[in-house]
């Protein structure tokens, strides 16, 4: 898994965001090596990524005589070029006080530990974002057996599968090694960045304890990958835990997140541009979900393997590039309909795992 973002939803049409409710006050991105400042103390980077999705927002806020880092980028030659144009201009030749990572995925964390051992600065982050990366960052290989299992499980090929063997360890070559000590930072936690406090808020589905950051004097909030403005965030089972329901945990965030934070907000998103107009984004996450499963349970009158789902929830083909992550949403949602009751599934004698809709009895 190189990236934790799954890009395909449909293209947004010129002007929809703003019939959305959406809007977008700071125009273009920077340039890597550029900053624009989003709002007081608070400067936008952009970084490239070698991926489909090709950029990510980093954020650095005044804290003294320094910079507190929010995210890191990727470890690749291209990021860090745009790390060192950026900390001899826009950031001044200062230091980074502390790096503070939303979670786990290598986009984020990748270069937490090369700017951690550069400024000897502290990392910032959740228990479970700080272990599980860590743990990620250990497997190099061989790929697990119980791996093989839950792809063949879903429907891919052999070919596929061996291409997960051959390829298993992905994760490691983005991250730079990692701090092996950090600060924990925990839910309703108020850190005091540049005199300013900045609350936690603590989202799940996308990752185990994603960590946003909300500024409430001014309504500033850095919300990583837990909102995004264009796209929606991958949500995923993976092997390590083949039953797991992160989508359940998605919903039950993001109806948090609609009640907790007030309209107003400048959203600082991970990917994507800042923009305004939380409450309908949230809405519009919510239902984009609520629409796929709908289209899924039509589909599933009939038995399908995980890979057969992808049209009901996708807009565009998948490619061999991102088939881990667009299964892994499959599952996800396939395991969420599954912990309602909603459907059933069956292996067969080759290992290949079955779902079909629970049709609702008829009355008596």
């Amino acid at each position: 898994m190189a990236d934790g973002v799954i890009t395909l939803e449909g293209e947004i049409e010129p002007g929809a965001d703003t019939l959305r409710g959406l809007t977008y006050p700071l125009g273009a991105p920077p340039a890597p090596g550029e900053a624009i400042q989003a709002a007081p103390g608070v400067l936008w980077l952009r970084l490239p990524l070698p991926m489909q999705l090709n950029h990510i927002n980093v954020y650095a806020i005044e804290d003294g005589d320094g910079w507190a880092v929010i995210d890191t980028g990727i470890r690749t030659p291209d990021c860090i070029e745009a790390w060192e144009t950026a900390l001899a201009g826009p950031l001044g030749g200062k230091r980074i006080t502390r790096v503070i990572c939303t979670h786990m995925h290598p986009d984020h964390i990748g270069l937490a530990g090369w700017l951690c051992e550069r400024f000897d600065a502290p990392l910032l982050m959740t228990q479970l974002e700080y272990i599980t990366g860590r743990m990620l960052v250990a497997d190099t290989g061989p790929a697990p057996e119980s791996g093989a299992v839950f792809w063949k499980a879903s429907g891919w090929t052999e070919a596929q599968v061996e291409n997960y063997r051959a390829s298993y360890g992905r994760f490691t070559k983005g991250v730079w090694p990692m701090p092996m000590s950090y600060q924990r930072v925990r839910e309703g936690d108020v850190l005091s960045i540049g005199g300013e406090d900045w609350t936690i808020v603590v989202g799940n589905g996308h990752s185990p304890e994603h960590a946003c950051l909300w500024r409430k004097s001014d309504g500033v909030f850095l919300s990583g990958d837990q909102i995004l403005p264009r796209i929606s965030s991958n949500i995923s089972v993976w092997p390590t835990e083949p039953l797991a329901d992160p989508l359940d945990d998605w919903m039950r965030s993001l109806d948090k997140l609609g009640d907790l934070l007030p309209a107003d907000l400048l959203v600082l998103p991970g990917h994507g541009e800042p923009f305004t107009g939380v409450l309908p984004r949230i809405e519009a996450l919510k239902r984009g979900h609520a629409v796929s499963l709908k289209r899924l349970e039509r589909t599933l009158r009939e038995p399908r393997r995980a890979v057969d789902i992808f049209a009901s929830l996708f807009a565009r083909p998948v490619s061999d590039g991102i088939l881990g992550m667009a299964t892994g949403e499959a599952i996800a949602h396939l395991n969420y309909l599954a912990g309602q009751g909603r459907v059933r599934r069956e292996r067969d004698a080759d290992g290949v795992d079955w779902w079909t809709l629970n049709e609702p009895e008829p009355a008596a």
